[in-house]
């Protein structure tokens, strides 16, 4: 069950969660029938990204047997007959199929949206230098439209570029990481898309991408409509928050030598989750002050 559990990245469903952003700050977080809309949508994207996982795993069985780190994994390593996986991906399109003609016609346009642009990711895109980073931050792009589309709520521009820039940041951080892993590894890279970047290019794209969040989160705080819909500037106080998010993920890449797994630096790092956690009290008591 447990090879199961690696097949399906039961641990990758983490990044799903920024399908509750509009959510979040929509103001109905505490009502039953936003949020349970908001958890099936959240439900929706872990079982096609499990989709997506299994059916790259199987494309990529042969050049992942040749990494490091991926030969590991239950299909390479053999745990898991391709015979299994397959069943494996029949049953989860066949639960999504069953439960999409449920969802509102937006909703469905996002997820399918999101599935296509993993597929081209995986046969085209993974391939093509700077295109393979961005398709990365698409994905997070359509997670936070599908969630507001799921709720009917409209989402802040500055949000979504937030989303772009956080999401470029994370990819870019995992290309660094990577690129490292292979300089240190004599073994054949499985992404021959590294060998068109550099440390020193890739540094600079990273601080370019961390500005980038910083700087449009903080214009969001302070925005008018913001203001208008919270009615309040206090939202402003939540941008320490990010900055040290933002610097906390930059010192485990640089200093510590992590970032190709982005779920294990937010579920293992101790300053990370309770930076995080503090974030999310810190929003509430702002934005619901009214509810509380």
């Amino acid at each position: 069950m447990l090879n199961y559990i690696k097949l399906v990245r039961v641990p990758q469903w983490i990044k799903n969660f920024f399908v509750f952003v509009p959510l979040l700050f929509s103001r109905h977080i505490f009502d039953s029938s936003y949020f349970l809309n908001s958890f099936t949508a959240f439900l929706m994207f872990c079982l096609v990204s499990s989709i997506v996982y299994i059916f790259n795993d199987i494309v990529d069985i042969e050049a992942d047997r040749a990494h490091p780190v991926k030969k590991n994994r239950p299909l390479p390593s053999g745990k898991i007959p391709v015979r299994n996986a397959i069943i494996a991906l029949i049953g989860f399109i066949a639960l999504v199929g069953f439960f999409l003609p449920a969802m509102n016609v937006h909703f469905r346009i996002f997820l399918i949206s999101y599935f296509l642009l993993n597929i081209f990711y995986t046969f085209i895109f993974k391939h093509m230098v700077l295109l393979d980073i961005f398709s990365i931050a698409l994905g997070f792009m359509l997670r936070v439209l599908a969630g507001a589309s799921v709720i009917n709520v409209e989402v802040s521009s500055w949000l979504i570029l937030t989303t772009m820039f956080i999401s470029l940041f994370l990819g870019i951080m995992k290309r660094r990481s990577e690129l490292i892993l292979v300089n240190e590894v004599p073994v054949k890279s499985t992404r021959k898309v590294l060998s068109s970047y550099s440390l020193n290019y890739i540094d600079q794209m990273s601080t370019i991408a961390a500005a980038g969040v910083i700087i449009c989160y903080a214009l969001y705080t302070v925005s008018e409509r913001t203001v208008k819909i919270f009615q309040t500037e206090n939202m402003i106080y939540t941008t320490p928050f990010v900055v040290f998010g933002i610097f906390r993920y930059m010192y485990l890449v640089y200093m510590s030598n992590k970032g190709e797994n982005t779920v294990e630096i937010m579920m293992t790092d101790a300053p990370m989750i309770t930076n995080v956690i503090l974030y999310i009290i810190t929003t509430i008591l702002i934005i619901y002050k009214d509810f509380l």
